[in-house]
């Protein structure tokens, strides 16, 4: 990829890319209808050079200029903001920004793809630096830990072969790490650092091979009760991990027997979405419920369940399936909870002394 493009000239002139395409419309016209981005020839490179480079200033304050999709090299990238050339955690001192690189294919090589990659909740694992023995916090990795705290906007980039995309600017999410155990780069178990960033502006679908089509995107397949060993008191470190407790458990556990008794099939439902995959607690394929349980009907968990259960609906849907939401509790929740799933059009079930009521 040779081609100058606007975000290149970007990063030599540290202009904003507005201002770039402003000058090129004015210059040349606007792009033929069904182009996307400018793709420049020498000519008009140097035009641009010529507008903008006598503005600049050694003293001027580097800015960031690359937009979500852009390709570029990354000399370029160090050309512009300097940082370390060597490994996937940059802390260029020309901007406060924190650039970092995921590559799955040189990752495998250095165990980093055992936790890297999208989550079902929407947030990316990326795993710390450090090839071989223990990863500490050090460096690019004391930096990304406190990105948050110190203000740092953390910008994602994946990288093939000598060229770099850029992704968007992300955060930490909660909790910022969890340390996992992984292999090193000779095969050696040791514990790394798994950082997890959520997105503030970005294209996180760039993040995973493109997923299935609709009408392929949901599989359903027999479905049992979560394992009883699965306990866990809190949240699960690592985003998707599938833990329940022991109230879930029985509930669930239960309510698919119920339905087994009324006649009908309790199935798994793995849905895809932006290359990763989500799935409800329980998917009833003859009435068309998709099922969210939760341990308590206060708000906490009924606002969980309903965000959950909506996104798993409108997703089975648009892969053709019948879908009608479900939230199931141990027992009714206030009036104004069961208002707001009937507005909602969710179906409301709940444990009775007969088995489970269904509240309309």
């Amino acid at each position: 990829m040779s081609t100058t493009t606007p975000a290149r000239l970007s990063l030599e002139l540290n202009v904003n890319q507005k201002r770039i395409r402003g000058f090129l419309r004015e210059q040349y016209g606007r792009l033929p209808e069904g182009v996307a981005r400018w793709e420049l020839e020498d000519s008009q490179a140097d035009a641009v050079r010529a507008r903008f480079a006598r503005q600049l200033r050694p003293t001027d304050p580097a800015l960031w200029t690359l937009e979500i999709g852009d390709t570029v090299l990354r000399r370029e990238i160090h050309a512009a903001y300097g940082g370390q050339e060597q490994g996937g955690i940059i802390t260029p001192r020309s901007i406060p920004d924190i650039l970092v690189i995921t590559s799955p294919e040189s990752g495998a090589r250095h165990g980093y793809d055992a936790f890297e990659g999208l989550q079902e909740d929407g947030s990316f694992l990326y795993t710390g630096e450090g090839q071989r023995g223990p990863q500490i916090f050090a460096r690019g990795n004391t930096a990304l830990r406190d990105a948050a705290e110190n203000g740092r906007p953390i910008r994602l980039l994946t990288k093939q072969g000598t060229y770099v995309t850029y992704v968007g600017e992300f955060t930490t999410g909660e909790p910022a790490f969890s340390i996992e155990t992984i292999p090193d780069s000779d095969g050696n178990l040791r514990e790394g650092i798994i950082f997890k960033l959520v997105p503030v502006d970005a294209d996180v679908e760039a993040l995973d091979a493109p997923s299935a089509p609709l009408a392929e995107s949901a599989q359903a397949s027999s479905w049992t009760p979560p394992e009883s060993s699965s306990y866990i008191v809190g949240a699960p470190l690592i985003p998707g991990e599938r833990v329940v407790s022991r109230i879930e458990f029985e509930l669930q556990k239960d309510f698919g027997q119920w339905i087994k008794s009324r006649g009908e099939t309790p199935q798994r439902l793995r849905l895809g979405s932006a290359g990763a995959t989500i799935e409800p607690d329980l998917y009833v394929s003859e009435s068309g419920w998709i099922v969210e349980a939760k341990k308590s009907p206060a708000r906490e968990y009924v606002r969980t369940a309903i965000g959950q259960i909506l996104d798993y609906s409108l997703l089975a849907r648009e892969s053709g399936r019948p879908a009608i939401p479900v939230v199931l509790l141990p027992s009714r929740p206030i009036a104004h909870l069961e208002a707001l799933l009937s507005e909602l059009g969710i179906l409301l079930i709940v444990r009775d002394d007969e088995g489970f009521l269904v509240i309309e």
